[in-house]
């Protein structure tokens, strides 16, 4: 059945308040499903999980874990090579500290990329510095797509992990992750994938891709926030250290020394965000209720009309899209700061995102200090890229 916009916006109560909301690379809103089940988890079965033995806490432990197997089966993992954490910045930081412990040498070599997020930098930099590696960095072409055609010489044998992302949060750019995983594992090179961006976008298979991680987070796809995903290859999970110490993450304590339960356990310290994990679980079960060619097709269609109308708007300027974007647009307004676009832009309730977006090395790239941003989901319509093009062309008016 033909994917229907407007049967789909119903779903979401904040959108029926009137506001058009383009900031979804940021995060995205939340149906009503979703809402329901945390709701739910605080009204009927509140209690921790893995721990009690009454019904509630029984009840709470399924749904926790029914989650898990959820999430699993989306992206071809098994149950328990999905770690919860609180965020892709999490998820990525659990595995730099860990390999950092007991993986990586003196002066190895991690190697990522200039479009990445801060979350996928500031990790790395730290641990270079920590454990005295070295950080290197895959460049951006003049037009913002990742150059790989020295790949070959910034690879050598002292190359112990690749982490990039698979869809950059300013430029939509996707990158050939298949390519350079395929690469890496011809070497033995750790690969780590960050999906925020493309999770909601672009179907996934680890098993398929054979990346040794891959992180996302449950708000870029309509789940709550303050919950991510890690997954890792088992075997690679139940080498590592782990990140966080405390409760239900032990096999055994002593007054002398404590060994590890195992994954996804050894990574799951204390009491986990369980509401947002059943949240999360719920979230995908909603985005799998509708056919992703259809909505793939619907938000591609979208794309091309927002390009188009963005690119009629004399003084604007538009950065790095083409057919293989996924469906995010940076652009500047000539002689009108970023931030006076997105404060004007809100008075009409039209949400855009403005500032250096956690990617400050990709606006250094176009010489940039802030940009805006607008990002589609599948909730967005025509009728609300025409009406940012009127908002646009009013704030265009009057102060230039």
């Amino acid at each position: 059945m033909k994917f229907d916009v407007n049967k789909y916006r119903d779903q979401f109560p904040i959108i029926n308040n009137n506001l058009i909301y383009f900031d979804n690379a940021s995060t995205t809103q939340k149906p009503t499903s979703v809402i329901k089940s945390i709701t739910d988890f605080y009204t009927d079965i509140n209690a921790n999980v893995h721990r009690g033995t009454y019904q509630i806490a029984e009840d709470a432990t399924f749904k926790y874990e029914n989650s898990r197997k959820i999430i699993a089966k989306f992206i071809n993992a098994k149950n328990n090579e999905i770690i919860f954490t609180k965020s892709t910045t999490e998820s990525i930081n659990l595995v730099a500290y860990s390999l950092g412990l007991n993986f990586f040498k003196k002066n190895d070599e991690i190697l990522i990329t200039e479009m990445e997020h801060h979350s996928n930098i500031v990790p790395w930099q730290m641990i270079s510095k920590k454990f005295n590696l070295v950080l290197k960095y895959i460049p951006l072409d003049n037009e913002g797509q990742l150059d790989v055609s020295n790949l070959s010489e910034l690879i050598t044998e002292k190359t112990k992990l690749i982490s990039m992302t698979h869809m950059s949060n300013v430029l939509g750019s996707v990158n050939p992750i298949e390519k350079i995983i395929s690469i890496a594992n011809k070497k033995n090179i750790l690969t780590l994938i960050d999906a925020a961006q493309s999770i909601s976008h672009i179907p996934i298979d680890v098993k398929t891709l054979n990346c040794d991680y891959f992180v996302f987070s449950g708000h870029k796809i309509m789940g709550p926030t303050g919950v991510g995903i890690l997954y890792g290859k088992e075997n690679l999970l139940n080498s590592m250290e782990p990140f966080l110490t405390g409760g239900h993450m032990i096999k055994d304590v002593t007054m002398k020394e404590s060994t590890y339960n195992l994954s996804p356990f050894k990574f799951e310290a204390g009491t986990p965000n369980i509401a947002q994990a059943i949240g999360l679980g719920e979230a995908i079960n909603f985005y799998n209720q509708y056919d992703f060619n259809e909505m793939h097709d619907y938000i591609s269609k979208l794309y091309d009309y927002l390009i188009e109308t963005l690119k009629s708007i004399e003084g604007i300027k538009l950065f790095s899209y083409n057919k293989n974007s996924g469906p995010v647009i940076s652009f500047t307004i000539n002689n009108i700061h970023a931030y006076d676009v997105a404060k004007l832009l809100d008075t009409s309730k039209i949400c855009i995102r403005a500032g250096h977006h956690c990617a400050q090395p990709i606006l250094n790239k176009f010489n940039l200090e802030s940009i805006n941003r607008v990002s589609l989901y599948y909730y967005n319509t025509k009728q609300e890229v025409d009406l940012l093009k009127k908002s646009l062309l009013k704030i265009i008016k009057v102060l230039t």
